[in-house]
């Protein structure tokens, strides 16, 4: 290229950066923030149909004000009462992405319980500290299917307690079978010793085979974990659970539940103030509770007076699947179904959402059907 040449291609080459630094700078493509990503989740999830609910209330249960959602795209439905675990990991923030399909098909009830997510910030800690008590909370569930049974005109609904959950739930389910059209299950508590001992075995081995000595160390720095008659600290509990959910035991092929906690960050059922002390209940209350709760086998009744469903991830070593999976083959019930879920550890509903929701349209909503409690 002779010297001409050159001269031409370098001032069409300046020219066109000259033409570029004047353009106007692209637009930053949105959602830029919170609320913008917020809206547009708000608008997707919106009920819509002329018979459908979309109701947010505060509600005056075991004489606090607790924080209630109720959705649904047809009233006909039957009613599904989810009482989340934790204690305090609510499940009403996740809900706009594991459980909108749940919605086609039930008017569902999430509920934040006492010293849980929005309803902690309702009441002072120093008042609820004396009432964080497992009778308490497990009264707490039986005025709330009360309640929801009267608000919704409904004769019986169904009860969903996950984790924690699945304790209250399940000695709701005992004491008011009656009420319910059936009791589901999900990441069940039964023999609580007996599971948290498997699950520390769980994660020691998974660490020997793993080559990671700092996990094994302090793993075995709770042994004898759970030894009959010596249930553990919460300061042991946590040590116990942060190595199960690093090998999988909370989440499968997960080394947390990340991903299903920061769904809580996208929730238009949620303030910004709201969602900034989202856990702090859950730190208030898990080592008031949980302690307590993991010292008992509440799965020594084998009787149950109203269907049961058990919804269980093949990988749940946080509350052991097969230790629930023993219990059930036991359990005396109306109705009994039990749904493995091959991909999922203790959250189900997030790490497998379809079949979640074929388990509960497939398995729960024929009750409700036969007692012709359900839309057409």
């Amino acid at each position: 290229m002779n010297a001409l040449a050159r001269s031409l291609v370098l001032a069409a080459a300046l020219a066109a950066n000259v033409a570029y630094a004047d353009a106007p700078a692209p637009k930053p493509v949105k959602p830029t923030n919170r609320a913008e990503a917020v809206a547009i989740v708000a608008q997707a999830r919106q009920i819509v149909t002329p018979n459908g609910i979309d109701r947010s209330e505060k509600v005056r249960i075991g004489g606090i004000e607790q924080w209630i959602s109720i959705r649904g795209n047809d009233r006909r439905n039957p009613v599904l009462l989810v009482v989340h675990g934790g204690p305090g990991y609510v499940s009403m923030p996740m809900s706009w992405w594991n459980g909108r399909g749940w919605e086609e098909y039930f008017t569902v009830v999430h509920w934040d319980q006492r010293a849980s997510g929005k309803t902690h910030l309702l009441t002072p800690e120093d008042r609820i500290r004396p009432t964080l008590t497992a009778e308490r909370m497990i009264d707490d569930v039986g005025e709330m299917v009360a309640w929801v049974r009267k608000d919704l005109g409904k004769d019986k609904i169904f009860l969903l307690g996950h984790s924690f959950g699945s304790y209250v739930g399940l000695e709701t389910a005992r004491r008011h079978p009656q009420w319910l059209h059936a009791y589901i299950g999900v990441g069940q508590a039964t023999d609580s010793p007996e599971s948290e001992r498997r699950g520390w075995r769980f994660a020691v081995d998974a660490a020997q085979r793993d080559g990671n000595a700092q996990a094994v160390r302090e793993l075995e720095a709770l042994a004898p974990y759970s030894a009959p008659g010596h249930p553990p600290t919460i300061e042991q509990i946590y040590a116990q659970r942060k190595w199960v959910a690093h090998y999988g035991g909370v989440m499968a092929y997960r080394r947390d539940n990340q991903s299903d906690s920061d769904l809580a960050k996208l929730s238009p059922d949620y303030s910004d103030e709201q969602l900034r002390a989202l856990w702090r209940g859950n730190e208030f209350a898990t080592p008031i509770l949980l302690p307590p709760l993991l010292a008992h086998d509440i799965g020594a009744n084998k009787t149950l007076d109203c269907p049961l469903i058990l919804l269980l991830g093949r990988h749940d070593t946080n509350v052991n699947s097969d230790v629930a999976a023993e219990w059930f083959a036991q359990v005396r019930a109306p109705g009994k179904d039990l749904v493995w879920f091959e991909h999922s550890a203790h959250m189900p509903m997030t790490e497998e959402p379809g079949k979640f929701l074929l388990a509960l349209v497939n398995k729960a909503r024929p009750y409700a059907q036969k007692a012709g409690d359900a839309a057409p």
